[in-house]
């Protein structure tokens, strides 16, 4: 047992952090910075508790659309806590206690050592006589985000991310003030009933926002940026001022959002979702987001494909779109391997015998018309391993259409189920519930068939419908709390994939960017982007996708058509280069000039790619928007920075990049893309300023600045 007035320390070099125990109040996060950074002297009582708890008969002390000030959370008290090493990890926890309820709350922070990012969970214990009616459960609450000082709080942007289908990862910034607003006169207020909340829904775990957010001080650039690492709809972070600094609450699934609530009997446990904290000290959110592509490296799960970043071809986008033969692929199999590609995925409706490829999905067996030959499907994957690739297969493993015999054949419990009846969504599907054996046993035994026994090496799961609110297995089991379980049971399914076939790469899809989430790609390879056609449209998309995925799991389709002039094709290619090229559109129609930019393109992007890996991204002229038309994206890698920046519209030929990381050095500028390109660049290195100009719009250009050997580290 600790004594309860002591502060706790705790951190390393690149990251520290302060809890004040408390005399009689709960233990709070009073400082949350760099090592040596001044701590805010908060006002008495402020920040929030270190937990934030509601339950069904204990709700908040100050109403508003905020989750925080929680009564109970207020009356945790400190009971113990441990600072360990887990490896490069640092773990501090600390042990909360409430008498009354007997509610015990766990908070867990762990941090890579080097790395300024803060790793966040709870686990709740009921140690008292009674159930608990949860509702809501923060997986991290920061209440010191900003000092004391209201000026603070006026330059302070709030970040945010809108996610559509074909409009993925859009940027928004505005001030803090807009949502918090400074209420107070000659009589000063601390807490008003306003906070900004971005909330997801349903089984996509992006869709409508990322899951992410962010504060940026615009005078020093000091910025934070979370990201909640759920692989469903249920979640929510809020960020506002209490006591005249700012906060972040972020939560898994809850009861005003989601429905949710969760019986915590006497003995038994619940944990949160986990969430992370980046810091940049300065810099702006460059910097916060450099941190957080470090994280996401070093808490994923190992495997050669981040490493290898073999260019795929996938014959679905400005292509077959769903309609894949045995005629139509053997010549786009040749052509793919003309063009470099390593893998070649078949995508949709490859089982669709012709009655309806979108109600008929779940058993996963290859269509006889569309295969006629004698060895059918067979056929096809073979050439595609003669040719030097290995195959692929598009499987939407959680939907079962109405139309399936896996519909009749599995039992009622392995579907979602709500009021006792089957979910039915987008005209003709059910949805699998992975917390059933034998929903878990179904998908276990395609997977390993289509793997094991046909040889493929690559998997696109992709999700095209979203259920609702959730699964009752039972009765009485809250939809939400239902569907939390049934996503804790995919990732689990999918680890055991990749276990069992550790070789095996798989690409996480839902309608384009619908679950673009750190909890799925901590495990999966690849992430799609987007399923924008338009290649200007996908410019946007593509450079700000780093900011949800590192760059080489980012799936980019590059779909060259017939029609386009070169400076499309170079466009569409230039999307994908600093990302992964997802090669479709119809190359085999192409001109000779058009295949030879997609051919150059190729070879490019197998020149540079062993340095997407260790490269932290940037924006040369800040977060796109969605209608700007000049764009960037700056990797910065150890001795080279890569930039892609496009031209799309407008009468304006030349823009200065900024790449302040490279303030004072010495460099060579290169065109890698394409060779023909009529771009000139100078090099600024007082300013750290690039001027680049690009004569004509729309284009593009692939552009690699060298430190000269002096000045290399």
């Amino acid at each position: 047992m600790s004594d309860p007035h002591e502060t706790i320390r705790w951190g390393h070099g690149a990251l520290e952090l302060e809890v004040d125990l408390g005399e009689h109040g709960p233990p709070r996060l009073t400082r949350l910075g760099a090592p040596g950074e001044k701590s805010a002297a908060p006002r008495p009582g402020a920040p929030l508790p270190l937990v934030e708890v509601t339950t069904a008969d204990l709700g908040r002390y100050w109403s508003g659309r905020h989750l925080v000030n929680s009564a109970l959370g207020g009356r945790l008290r400190h009971r113990s806590h441990r600072a360990t090493r887990d490896g490069d990890w640092h773990v501090l926890t600390v042990e909360l206690h409430e008498p009354a309820s007997g509610l015990t709350a766990e908070v867990v922070y762990r941090s890579l050592d080097g790395l300024p990012v803060l790793r966040s969970e709870v686990r709740l214990r009921n140690e008292g006589p009674r159930t608990l009616h949860l509702e809501s459960v923060g997986s991290l609450v920061a209440g010191c985000l900003t000092g004391g000082d209201p000026v603070d709080l006026d330059d302070a942007d709030l970040l945010w991310a809108e996610n559509e289908w074909f409009a993925e990862c859009r940027w928004h910034r505005q001030p803090l003030r807009v949502s918090s607003p400074e209420r107070s006169g000659r009589v000063h207020t601390t807490s008003g009933r306003s906070t900004r909340v971005v909330a997801g829904q349903g089984v996509w775990s992006s869709c409508g926002h990322l899951p992410m957010g962010g504060l940026t001080d615009r005078e020093s650039g000091r910025t934070w940026l979370w990201q909640i690492e759920h692989n469903g709809g249920g979640w929510r972070w809020e960020c506002g001022v209490r006591d005249d600094t700012a906060y972040a609450a972020l939560y898994g699934p809850n009861d005003a959002d989601h429905g949710w609530r969760h019986p915590l009997e006497p003995g038994a446990e619940f944990r949160t979702v986990p969430v992370a904290l980046a810091l940049a000290t300065d810099g702006g959110p460059d910097g916060a987001f450099a941190a957080l592509t470090a994280y996401r490296r070093a808490t994923r799960r190992p495997h050669p494909d981040h490493h290898r970043l073999p260019v795929i071809f996938n014959d679905y986008m400005n292509c077959l779109m769903g309609d894949p033969t045995t005629a139509k692929l053997l010549p786009l199999v040749d052509a793919a391997a003309e063009a470099g590609a390593e893998y070649f995925v078949i995508d949709a409706g490859w089982y669709d015998d012709g009655d309806s490829w979108w109600s008929s999905v779940g058993a996963w067996e290859p269509s006889a018309s569309r295969f006629p030959g004698p060895r059918g499907i067979h056929e096809v994957l073979d050439r595609i391993r003669e040719r030097g690739m290995v195959p692929g297969l598009w499987l939407e493993p959680e939907a079962v259409g109405v139309d399936s015999p896996v519909a009749r054949s599995l039992p009622e419990e392995a579907f979602f189920r709500r009021d006792g009846r089957r979910v039915e969504e987008g005209g003709g599907r059910y949805h699998l519930d992975l917390r059933h054996p034998a929903a878990r046993a179904h998908v276990d035994a395609v997977v390993d068939r289509l793997v094991g026994e046909w040889g493929v090496g690559y998997l696109k799961l992709d999700h095209n419908t979203d259920p609702g609110s959730g699964t009752s297995s039972h009765p009485g089991e809250a939809p939400a709390a239902g569907l939390l379980g049934h996503n804790r049971a995919q990732l689990a399914w999918l680890n055991g994939i990749l276990d069992r076939h550790p070789e095996l790469v798989i690409e996480n899809c839902a309608s384009g960017g619908m679950r673009m989430d750190h909890a799925l790609l901590s495990r999966l390879q690849l992430q799609s982007t987007s399923d924008q056609q338009d290649l200007l449209r996908y410019a946007p998309i593509a450079a700000a996708a780093p900011t949800a995925v590192t760059p080489e799991q980012g799936a980019v389709w590059a779909y060259p058509l017939p029609e386009d002039s070169p400076d499309e094709v170079v466009i569409t290619m230039a999307n994908a280069l600093l990302g992964r090229i997802h090669l479709s559109g119809r190359i085999t129609e192409l001109t000779e000039e058009a295949r030879d930019l997609v051919h150059e393109a190729v070879a490019v992007h197998k020149a540079i790619r062993t340095d997407l890996p260790q490269a932290l991204p940037a924006w040369p002229l800040g977060l796109p928007d969605w209608e700007d038309p000049w764009i960037a994206l700056a990797l910065h890698a150890p001795d080279t920075t890569y930039v892609t920046a496009w031209r799309r519209s407008g009468e304006e030929s030349v823009r200065d990049l900024d790449l302040h990381r490279l303030a004072g050095a010495e460099v060579r500028v290169e065109v890698l893309y394409p060779s023909s390109s009529q771009a000139r660049a100078t090099w600024h290195p007082d300013a750290a300023e690039l001027t680049l100009t690009l004569p004509a719009a729309p284009s593009a250009v692939l552009l690699r600045l060298t430190r000269m050997p002096s000045e290399r580290s």
